[in-house]
């Protein structure tokens, strides 16, 4: 199983950085296979449980991967808990601005956004949901070990209990911000694909199967990929065994 020690390896360096807002983590990363466009792309939420330390930089290596496959990655930072502005809504508000601001990438970097993906992990596996509820990416959106319930997320204590430092309190004290930010509660427009290792001890394959469970008898184009033998780690590795069917996943969606 992969060890976190990916979080801390320097990726190859992006083409280019951009800022898309005034703030200083209203940034992303763009990279760009070989040849003339114009280039599908994906926009990428890293993880961290929304947390300030945790950063996009381990999130270049999957990008530098699927670059190299012919597809152009846009890697988002955005505010985080413990940042001016982060947790719930500035953080989601940050995701929902850098993947707007696509559309004027395009342009200038030939991308097609007819073949547009968003994917998230672990955290950014929810927020990436919570985009595609609000702004629906061309081709689908897909969630690698997402926190996709936020009471859920709550009442395993997941990280500490994360969640309420995100949303500002307990289900309890802050109800409608559960039901307005957790995809397990909105309708998500699109083909969702959720990919979740089955030895993941940060957020349990349960969320993921439960979430598929819900979301199918809603009718919504949901689909659970699980994997045996990955963990949480695995999936955004693309030196682990796991790597290839998540690149499979985003080429399916990508067509």
């Amino acid at each position: 199983m992969t060890s976190p020690d990916i979080l801390s390896k320097a990726p190859p360096p992006p083409h280019a950085r951009l800022h898309y807002g005034t703030e200083s983590n209203q940034f992303g990363d763009v990279r760009l296979p070989s040849g003339k466009g114009a280039y599908p792309v994906l926009t990428f939420i890293h993880g961290g449980f929304w947390r300030a330390k945790y950063e996009l930089l381990h999130a270049g290596h999957l990008c530098a991967a699927l670059a190299k496959a012919g597809i152009a990655t846009w890697n988002l930072e955005y505010r985080r808990v413990g940042n001016p502005g982060g947790g719930w809504p500035g953080t989601f508000a940050d995701v929902l601005s850098g993947y707007r601001y696509l559309t004027e990438l395009a342009a200038k970097y030939k991308l097609d956004l007819a073949r547009s993906v968003v994917m998230g992990h672990s955290a950014g596996g929810h927020l990436a949901l919570c985009l595609a509820a609000h702004q629906r990416p061309s081709r689908g959106v897909v969630s690698l070990a997402g926190v996709v319930d936020l009471q859920r997320a709550w009442e395993l204590h997941l990280s500490h209990d994360a969640v309420v430092d995100f949303l500002g309190g307990t289900p309890r004290d802050a109800p409608q911000r559960y039901r307005d930010a957790s995809p397990a509660e909105i309708a998500v427009a699109g083909a969702q694909r959720l990919i979740h290792g089955t030895l993941d001890d940060t957020v349990p394959v349960e969320m993921s199967r439960e979430y598929s469970k819900r979301k199918q008898a809603r009718r919504e184009d949901v689909h659970l990929l699980e994997l045996p033998s990955a963990g949480h780690f695995d999936l955004i590795d693309p030196a682990s065994p796991s790597w290839s069917r998540v690149e499979q996943a985003v080429m399916s969606l990508i067509g």
